[in-house]
Order: structure tokens, then C-alpha cells, then sequence
């Protein structure tokens, strides 16, 4: 069963493309955040705010792209990056300073 998620895709008042996630992020829908962050180019800001779960899967997706972006994250997955050490990697906002 395919768990929701929905991804859209805009641009941030700085030129930069965002993707915004809402729902959970797990090995049921990587293929579709996988295809959302490769039909970008360039920099990219992934906006997790309304993300309720994220599993290895979807760190997975992360992890691959790492060069190119940056996330903005609650605390609810904030321990998910941390310890999975993609907040090392990259860069990771609270909502208010993003």
C-alpha cells in the first residue's frame, strides 16, 4: 500500500526551486520523491515542514542528492537527519529562518 505523499514544486523568492513534502516520506512513494527532485535543476530547497515520518528510504533519496540541496525541517525529523548525519552534510533550517 502506497502511503501519502504529496511533492510540489515552486520557486522561492530568491529564484531558487523548492519542493514542498506533506504526508510520509517511507520506501512506498521514494520512487516519486526520487523523480521530483531529478526533473530539477540546480540547486534545490526541499521543504519537510509537513513531513510526519521519514524512514532510511527516503534518507536514501536524500542522501543521493546531497550536493545540490538544502532542507527545511520541524523537529519532528530534525533527529532523523541528525543522526542519520544528513544534517552534517547539508544544510538544515528551522521554517522561521528559511
Amino acid at each position: 500500500m502506497t502511503t501519502l505523499l504529496a511533492l510540489t514544486p515552486g520557486r522561492r523568492p530568491d529564484a531558487v526551486t523548492q519542493l514542498t513534502a506533506v504526508g510520509e516520506i517511507d520506501m512506498s512513494n521514494t520512487d516519486a520523491l526520487a523523480r521530483a527532485i531529478e526533473t530539477t535543476d540546480g540547486p534545490l530547497v526541499i521543504d519537510l515542514t509537513e513531513v510526519e515520518y521519514l524512514d532510511s528510504a527516503g534518507l536514501s533519496v536524500l542522501f543521493r542528492h546531497i550536493h545540490r540541496i538544502q532542507l527545511i525541517a520541524t523537529p519532528l525529523p530534525a533527529p532523523v537527519l541528525e543522526v542519520s548525519g544528513l544534517a552534517d552534510l547539508t544544510t538544515v533550517h528551522d521554517p522561521g529562518e528559511a
